[in-house]
């Protein structure tokens, strides 16, 4: 681990007084870029992982890098754009009797499509990777949250799909992120504020997505995401963050 990365886990780990050796976090796209390396430093700041990835030949190089590392790891197959593998996913974990404490929405895709030549298939494959699959994700896991009176939520926007900042992205991409922000406040307002639901914008990261022209490191983009999903009981909940500072929408 980095020690940007080192350094992130150290600091969650003092979050509050909770006892995240006992929490258990479901990382949905974690195969790689900010989704592994949020799983990493949710990993090594005690948590368990449940490594979601769509791949499962990818997932399993991910989760045995992880546990090469000392991660408490379990993998699951999880498309989050089909409803159905999102139910098969919750239904295997109820069944191994694995409660999940933090879920983060985090799986996307991009494109680049221009507005006046996008199809709606094309369009509907990126709606629902990057929202309904949020949603569905959320429908599975937050109201065991709100039994057990605990939990963290966690969308991975982008600052490309805000309406403060232009909604600058290409538009299959702004527009599900748009309603991925509007998802979130929508989840917060139905949900009691021991469980904390927000967005977080990561920053442009250096990932397979951003190529040479992001400006941040992943373990940068990944330290936003783990802050939230480690937040103390008092934390906020229906918010929009870049960093540890409320965004605008």
């Amino acid at each position: 681990m980095t020690s940007t990365g080192k350094k992130a886990a150290r600091s969650a780990r003092k979050a509050g007084a909770i006892d995240w050796s006992g929490k258990t976090a479901l990382v949905t796209g974690a195969n790689r870029g900010i989704g592994y390396e949020t799983a990493r430093q949710l990993g090594h700041a005690g948590c368990r992982i449940v490594l979601a990835a769509r791949d499962p030949a990818l997932g399993e190089e991910a989760a045995a890098q992880l546990g090469a590392e000392g991660v408490r790891v379990r993998l699951e197959r999880l498309d989050v754009s089909d409803e159905q593998s999102v139910k098969d996913c919750a239904a295997r974990l109820r069944q191994a009797r694995v409660k999940v404490d933090i879920l983060v929405n985090n799986a996307g895709i991009y494109d680049r499509t221009p507005i006046f030549e996008l199809q709606t298939e094309t369009f509907m494959t990126v709606f629902r990777t990057n929202t309904l699959g949020t949603l569905w994700c959320s429908q599975a896991f937050i109201p065991a949250m709100v039994e057990r009176k605990w939990g963290r939520v966690v969308m991975v926007s982008s600052g490309l799909g805000t309406f403060s900042r232009g909604m600058l992205g290409h538009p299959c991409y702004a527009i599900s992120k748009a309603a991925l922000n509007a998802l979130t406040v929508k989840l917060a307002q139905a949900t009691p504020d021991c469980v904390k639901i927000n967005a977080v914008r990561p920053g442009w990261v250096k990932t397979r997505l951003a190529g040479a022209l992001g400006k941040d490191t992943v373990e940068k983009g990944a330290e936003r995401v783990v802050w939230l999903a480690m937040l103390p009981d008092d934390g906020p909940t229906g918010g929009y963050f870049h960093g540890r500072r409320p965004s605008r929408w």
